[in-house]
């Protein structure tokens, strides 16, 4: 997996240069009084937070979710987790359509279990499922039952202008701290590189790089 994965760094690598200003012009007309999504996990009593910008059809972001997961769960009684939407809808044509999915189910109080069902069921390869979709809404629908969703309301909330200005509000955030592409990370509000959360030796996302990062974080809390 160790060439497949740094072959998807590259292509994204690619794609990025040049289209991130396009992407967040086709987003949608953002309504610049719309606050930020604030999707949070944990109880923040290291005073360190651990904020990602994400895309839900992002193959590289599929990789890192099941590790950022695994250290959420272990640091889950020390910091607080925000994951924030940054869709790349000219790389991923499907990416804003995940966002909605996940913004409708959140107003009805399963963001997170949605958030877990668009990463786990999304493929990679972008041959099958919702990224490959051409109608993907059927299968946000499908995992709305699956977590018990008042149906009609999903679909409402789904296609509303509401939704629309939360995924553009957190738009506006990650350009702000000049996000360029998907994950991105911060603790404590500075970038976290990707290559910092690598194995030295199998050149994977590594829940002990990432749980480093985390203790030095909350380390440099403490002093303050």
């Amino acid at each position: 997996m160790d060439k497949r994965f740094w072959a998807i760094i590259g292509v994204v690598i690619l794609i990025f240069v040049g289209i991130i200003w396009a992407n967040n012009k086709k987003a949608g007309a953002p309504d610049n009084n719309s606050q930020a999504t604030n999707h949070v996990e944990g109880s923040n009593a290291k005073n360190v937070t651990l904020v990602e910008y994400g895309d839900y059809q992002c193959p590289v972001c599929y990789v890192y979710y099941p590790v950022v997961k695994q250290a959420v769960e272990k640091y889950k009684g020390d910091i607080k987790f925000q994951f924030r939407n940054f869709p790349i809808t000219s790389a991923h044509p499907n990416a804003l359509a995940g966002a909605r999915a996940a913004e409708a189910a959140a107003l009805q109080n399963k963001f997170w279990e949605m958030h877990d069902l668009l990463y786990q069921n999304q493929d990679p390869n972008g041959k099958a499922g919702w990224v490959a979709s051409g109608t993907p809404q059927s299968f946000f629908e499908t995992f709305a039952k699956q977590l018990n969703l008042n149906a009609e309301q999903f679909k409402k909330d789904y296609a509303s202008e509401k939704v629309n200005d939360l995924i553009n509000a957190d738009i506006r955030e990650a350009n702000k701290v000049k996000v360029s592409g998907t994950p991105s990370f911060f603790l404590n509000g500075e970038a976290l590189p990707l290559e910092k959360l690598v194995d030295d030796k199998t050149r994977q996302p590594s829940v002990d790089k990432l749980s480093q990062a985390i203790d030095a974080a909350i380390a440099k809390a403490a002093k303050e």
